[in-house]
């Protein structure tokens, strides 16, 4: 027996999510719809809220309900350091550690040419209009330590550079608390060529 048209509509919404496949859909579905009601309702709420009136900040790309994220208006947040993320839950990572007081920019993504998504789609005219302003000594690019971020970040370090402006990139290795004999190759082997004086 088929699902009604609104239940199939639903389990084909709840597939757009990171992760969720057709079983895994089926399942929130049916546990909306049998055991929470009301949790499904304030869900639907918020993420219809969510969509209206969160959009970008118009200076760092972020999520923002205003023209200008909180961060970006921040008197006291050092705006000669710029720091450049792939997305806002990488940003919400570093804000969380409490160790940058700079400002941010966030690509939403990177480079992924077979997916079609090059330096337009990322917004990097806009950075580059802000790096142009003057105000930015350093950037650091905090892209994600996959093929694909590491593409990214070699680009914007040649966008940068081509500015006179210092591009450094965060560093990687082993973790804290971490011991050697469990780190993988890659990690390790990045982690000795990084070492730097003790």
């Amino acid at each position: 027996m088929a699902d009604s048209p609104t239940l199939e509509a639903l389990k084909q919404a709840l597939r757009r999510l990171p992760g969720v496949g057709p079983k895994s859909a089926q399942r929130i579905a049916y546990y909306l719809l049998e055991r929470d009601r009301e949790g499904a309702r304030l869900l639907a709420q918020a993420l219809s809220l969510a969509v209206e009136r969160i959009s970008h900040c118009r200076t760092c790309n972020n999520f923002s309900e205003s023209d200008i994220c909180e961060i970006c208006a921040a008197p006291r947040r050092d705006r000669s350091l710029l720091c450049v993320v792939e997305s806002p839950s990488d940003l919400s990572s570093i804000e969380q550690a409490g160790a940058y007081n700079g400002v941010y920019y966030v690509l939403m993504g990177r480079l992924s040419p077979l997916d079609g998504i090059g330096p337009e789609e990322l917004g990097i005219p806009r950075l580059e209009a802000r790096l142009d302003e003057g105000e930015i000594k350093e950037v650091i690019l905090a892209t994600n330590l996959t093929v694909e971020g590491e593409a990214t970040a070699q680009y914007l370090t040649d966008v940068v550079r081509a500015r006179g402006i210092r591009a450094t990139r965060i560093a990687y290795g082993v973790p804290v608390g971490g011991e050697l004999e469990y780190i993988d190759r890659s990690t390790l082997a990045r982690a000795l060529a990084g070492r730097r004086d003790a």
